[in-house]
């Protein structure tokens, strides 16, 4: 059978993407995607509000024959209300938890993917950027998935989080951090993408197929 694209990391006009959560989907749809989460930029000033939007849209998806997942990328909250955060999340029906790692072209604060892989409850640790091998670690032990992006800037770090996910035995997914239509990749680009950060073809398959399809049975979808 043919593997079909999972993308796990897009933005809407609910934070600083271009597109209403239902157009995102049907774009995604239409590129034959087998699931998409909607995982805009939120903190405690507007988690419940968008959680709710979106959740809405994602109910209607099932139309479309794709996977729409209400989720968020938890941005820039403090390293110790992180936990917070999640916890409110979840409680606000965000089905997939992705925490806006240190990427090498934001100031996130330092600590924030410690914070983040030492939860279990957090799904994606996105963009993670330099990494410690310690941290990478803890992901595969709480098995928080390790994000190889396709977005410009955040990709720097690609080939560092691959290779110390090697020597860890960590989990990755490959995801585009999607804000315009544009920026939803193919699977060949995705492929294209993690060769780029020397991946293997074996592990750019996980990324890819074996990962998603766990992804979706922790998330009840399959």
């Amino acid at each position: 059978m043919r593997a079909r694209r999972c993308d796990f990391h897009t933005h809407t006009t609910l934070s600083d993407g271009e597109l209403l959560p239902m157009e995102l989907i049907r774009r995604a749809a239409a590129k034959d995607h087998r699931a998409i989460a909607l995982t805009d930029h939120t903190s405690f000033s507007n988690l419940e509000f968008v959680i709710g939007a979106v959740t809405r849209d994602c109910k209607k998806a099932d139309a479309w024959g794709i996977e729409a997942i209400p989720g968020v990328e938890l941005t820039h909250v403090p390293v110790r209300y992180i936990d917070d955060a999640v916890r409110k999340s979840r409680k606000a029906g965000a089905e997939i938890i992705v925490i806006h790692g240190e990427t090498p072209v934001e100031p996130v604060e330092k600590g924030t993917d410690h914070e983040a892989v030492s939860n279990p409850d957090v799904d994606i640790l996105a963009h993670p950027g330099m990494i410690s091998i310690d941290d990478v670690e803890l992901a595969a032990k709480n098995d928080v998935y390790l994000e190889i992006t396709c977005r410009k800037g955040h990709s720097l770090a690609n080939g560092h989080v691959a290779a110390l996910a090697r020597e860890a035995k960590a989990k990755l997914v490959i995801n585009t951090d999607a804000h315009s239509p544009e920026e939803l990749s193919t699977m060949e680009f995705a492929n294209t993408v993690a060769r780029g950060a020397s991946m293997t073809p074996e592990e750019v398959r996980s990324a890819l197929v074996t990962i998603p399809e766990e992804l979706l049975k922790r998330l009840r979808r399959l």
